[in-house]
């Protein structure tokens, strides 16, 4: 039997990685989007090539520079399109690659990690969305707390992304993540009911 398939997303500082952690904590195999990047960009990663090709001074040690492609991407619109267009391909076949090893292994549950799920059409792939949610000014208050972060920056990932509001309007579930044990609770409630179905199916 195929496993269900959770994705997880949210805007960018809603609380995603933690919400992560705790459907690992209860169990279920986690597929990452940006760990998937992360491997591709690492030395040998089939995305390297494709960076060299679009802006070569992104490619030092044979494995992608990251504060160099986001130098690219702020000094250049079209930037991000472009890797993105080159990227998430290979990020696509690396969560097929752990679809197919979560049904071998006759995983119950997996989790699709994806920050922008629906930008890119991956919930397509999910039995039903999870929405990680926070107000705004709690979401603003983590992210301008991270190292580096500048309000030009924060302002371009913001337009990247489908509004938090969108984004809860097409969930099946959404989740606060404002207190991190009443989001713990919440997803292991999640997890129990699904596993539960599953026994029953």
């Amino acid at each position: 039997m195929k496993p269900f398939v959770l994705a997880l997303t949210g805007s960018i500082g809603m609380g995603k990685s933690t919400a992560a952690g705790f459907f690992r904590e209860a169990g279920v195999p986690v597929w990452d989007a940006d760990e998937a990047v992360g491997r591709l960009y690492a030395r040998g990663g089939a995305a390297v090539p494709e960076i060299a090709r679009l802006c070569p001074e992104a490619v030092k040690d044979e494995a992608v520079d990251r504060e160099a492609l986001k130098a690219w991407i702020l000094r250049d619109p079209e930037a991000l399109t472009k890797i993105e267009k080159a990227v998430h391909p290979l990020v696509a076949s690396d969560r097929e690659d752990f679809l197919v090893g979560a049904e071998a292994a006759e995983e119950p549950i997996v989790v699709l990690d994806v920050p922008l799920l629906f930008e890119t059409g991956a919930d397509v792939r999910a039995d039903a969305v999870v929405v990680v949610s926070a107000p705004p000014d709690v979401q603003r208050v983590r992210v301008m707390a991270r190292p580096g972060m500048t309000e030009k920056a924060f302002q371009m990932l913001l337009d990247k992304q489908l509004p938090d509001r969108q984004k809860r309007e097409r969930a099946d579930f959404v989740i606060p993540s404002t207190d991190k044990e009443a989001t713990r609770a919440a997803i292991f409630a999640l997890v129990d009911r699904i596993r539960t179905l599953r026994r029953h199916a």
